[in-house]
């Protein structure tokens, strides 16, 4: 059995930062795996310690700093790793998720997958798109936002749960093949995991447009048009005196806001 997952690298910006035309400076960003991909690969892993034979390969897309994530996707428990990067895509300033559908999905064809799996979003974009997109390119079953997931490989079906609005879940079966995009928390992370210096060596390849036959996959259809800085709308209630009078205060203003409706 064969587990595909989709790892993407994002940037995070922590605390005030400036924008210079339509780009965040690399001095405000840091770069590192996108946390709910990171709990698709910890869930690959567990299926992959308690299923016999099953092989958890990511597809990552991204330039070489990329390769410090697909270290730590390595020592975190993945077979091999495969990178797509090309001239043509770092000309782009948005990669859309139908073209990151496109170009997944020739790996995944080439892979052969039983299981895809992959974040519900990215903590970039956060267009929520990608997975669901791959699953119409290959024609497989798919179900978005899991928090609950039990496999059983010999007859083939994902028995999930999916996390719906206003806390509702739903529970279906999924026939693989199928993609699966999932939520954090659906499994837990591992602890432990060493150092890019120290992660254990891995297959890994690095594959472009003209290896995947996609010259034309970087057309996209979405065009950044602008990008500034969100204005922070925040009020702050500070209660102050003895811890009766507080609670007083504090179960009114609930009270008013409807909460204990």
């Amino acid at each position: 059995m064969r587990i595909l997952v989709a790892v993407a690298e994002v940037a995070v910006v922590d605390g005030e930062f400036d924008i210079e035309g339509q780009t965040v400076p690399d001095r405000f960003l840091r770069h590192e795996c996108n946390e709910w991909d990171q709990y698709a690969l910890a869930e690959a892993v567990r299926i992959a310690n308690e299923v016999a034979d099953v092989e958890v390969v990511t597809v990552t897309i991204g330039p070489e700093r990329a390769e410090e994530t697909i270290d730590r996707a390595l020592a975190a428990g993945a077979d091999r790793a495969i990178r797509i990067w090309d001239d043509a895509l770092a000309a782009k300033d948005l990669l859309d998720p139908a073209t990151k559908a496109d170009l997944i999905a020739r790996v995944a064809r080439e892979e052969g997958p039983d299981l895809v799996l992959a974040g519900a979003q990215s903590a970039g974009e956060g267009f929520g798109a990608t997975g669901v997109t791959l699953a119409e390119r290959l024609g497989f079953e798919w179900a978005a936002a899991v928090d609950d997931l039990d496999l059983n490989a010999d007859a083939g079906v994902a028995h999930v749960r999916r996390e719906l609005e206003d806390g509702v879940g739903e529970l279906t079966d999924v026939r693989l093949p199928a993609v699966l995009t999932v939520q954090t928390g659906i499994t837990e992370l591992p602890t432990g995991v060493p150092d890019t210096g120290e992660a254990r060596d891995g297959d890994r390849a690095v594959l472009n447009l003209d290896d995947l036959g996609l010259r034309v996959a970087v057309d996209g259809h979405f065009e950044q048009q602008s990008l500034t800085v969100p204005e922070a709308e925040r009020e702050t209630t500070l209660f102050e005196g003895a811890p009766a009078e507080t609670a007083a205060e504090i179960a009114a203003v609930l009270r008013e806001a409807g909460v204990d409706r």
